[in-house]
């Protein structure tokens, strides 16, 4: 029984990143990128895997081509392994790189999936990295260089770019944390970093327009609900602060807000690298925006001691995914509720949404997923929700089409809407693609 009708037009897809499902990764010119270099330092990856090999789509995308039809994607949105390109970060091209996306474009036009390209998904190429990485100025205009060369060559028949996937994860995880790639521990560099993202962002926006006249240009941020653990003015202020540190800092700037005065002065940061006409540079008006939802935090605070705190209210709940993130649809309500009614982004997607469960083959045939496709079910009504509230949503990109590298965690977390057997690199629809072609198929959430 059809539950939720989709306004005519809403386009379903899924999404992947270049590092982690091509494999190939020293073959046909490419270079070494940031991720390359981290996963073969000794204890960075939880199972100690790389990415080297991967899905194998580099070569097998005839055949994930075949599969997203199956499934029935209208869209696919996939990112470019920038050091394919331009191997050196920039000046001369990788003629096999450019076949190569080139190739994946036709075939999925030819499959009439549309797609949608992410120029930046992490794999930043390592001799960029050498001289100062994201942290430095120069990287930025290397940005604005790939991102004319590569939309020069696709922007034909790609008319739907994302400059930056997670800028926020890049800096913060990469440069402060060292969780990812680089492996950096340094709130200096984070800071710098998360600008010269904005900035590489800003400055690519009006090249894709010239190359690419017709087409839609946006940007991939990972959003979440900030919840205060009470209503106590320390876990509020706590929140709000959170809030500031995950999505203030990146919406501000981009709607010309510029970076939220708390979160600078929390940061201590004169930043004194910003020239004249950067923050203009960053607020480039863009034609839709990305979000990537996962799930919500809540946050308590570390100020006032437990005991002198108002009691909670809010608690995470039981239901968690193999990543131990809260199952809460409820936070993607609110996070494109509070888009469409505090900033002025036009167009919304879903760029990324799903959940990573232990998926096994039952009698080496098949998949069946009830957690991730309720996951999945529940998220398509608070989105459906949002819509009648009048969000302006546009297209929904399930996280992701394959099992894969997934980062930091190796391939110990399974994502996919298919199953991927590594060893043998067999891919198997799991029964969440079964009920998403469906979904599809309807433009409506099914039972």
């Amino acid at each position: 029984m059809i539950d939720t009708q989709f306004p005519a037009g809403f386009i379903w897809g899924a999404a992947t990143a270049s590092y982690q499902i091509e494999g190939a990764w020293d073959q046909d010119g490419k270079s070494e990128s940031i991720w390359d270099r981290f996963t073969h330092m000794p204890g960075k990856i939880v199972d100690g895997l790389t990415g080297d090999v991967a899905c194998d789509h580099y070569h097998r995308w005839q055949d994930d081509v075949a599969l997203m039809k199956e499934i029935g994607l209208q869209a696919y949105r996939f990112s470019v392994a920038w050091p394919r390109i331009l191997p050196d970060g920039r000046g001369q091209i990788n003629q096999p790189g450019i076949d190569f996306y080139s190739r994946l474009v036709d075939g999925l036009l030819a499959a009439g999936i549309t797609p949608f390209i992410t120029l930046y998904h992490w794999d930043l190429p390592q001799i960029l990295q050498e001289e100062g990485g994201w942290a430095s100025r120069t990287v930025s205009e290397a940005f604005a260089e790939y991102t004319d060369v590569i939309t020069r060559a696709l922007g034909d028949r790609v008319k739907h770019w994302m400059t930056l996937n997670e800028p926020f994860v890049s800096a913060y995880l990469g440069y402060e944390l060292g969780f990812h790639a680089p492996g950096h521990t340094s709130r200096e560099e984070h800071v710098a970093a998360s600008f010269h993202l904005l900035l590489a962002h800003g400055l690519a926006v009006p090249v894709i327009r010239s190359n690419s006249p017709d087409a839609q240009v946006g940007i991939a941020l990972n959003l979440s609900g900030q919840v205060p653990a009470s209503s106590s003015l320390a876990d509020r202020a706590a929140a709000w602060q959170s809030d500031g540190l995950n999505n203030r800092w990146y919406l501000d700037p981009l709607a010309g807000r510029g970076f939220p005065l708390d979160i600078i002065q929390l940061y201590g940061n004169p930043l004194e690298f910003i020239r004249p006409g950067d923050m203009d540079t960053i607020a480039t008006p863009i034609d839709f925006l990305g979000v990537n939802y996962y799930t919500r935090k809540v946050v308590r605070s570390t100020i006032v001691p437990e005991a002198e705190n108002a009691p909670r209210e809010v608690f995470i709940n039981s239901n968690l995914t193999d990543m131990d993130w809260e199952v809460c649809p409820e936070g993607l309500y609110n996070i494109l509720g509070r888009l469409y009614f505090d900033y002025p982004f036009q167009n919304i997607y879903i760029t990324e949404n799903g959940a990573a469960y232990p998926d096994q083959i039952i009698a080496n045939t098949r998949i069946d997923d009830p957690q991730r496709l309720a996951y999945l079910k529940s998220h398509f009504e608070a989105a459906h929700r949002a819509i009648a509230a009048g969000v302006p949503l546009r297209g929904y990109f399930v996280w992701s089409f394959l099992d894969n590298f997934e980062w930091a965690y190796g391939f110990t977390k399974r994502f996919g809407l298919t199953y991927v057997d590594y060893p043998t690199q067999r891919r198997i629809l799991k029964s969440s693609a079964e009920w998403y072609r469906r979904v599809i198929a309807a433009n409506a959430v099914i039972d």
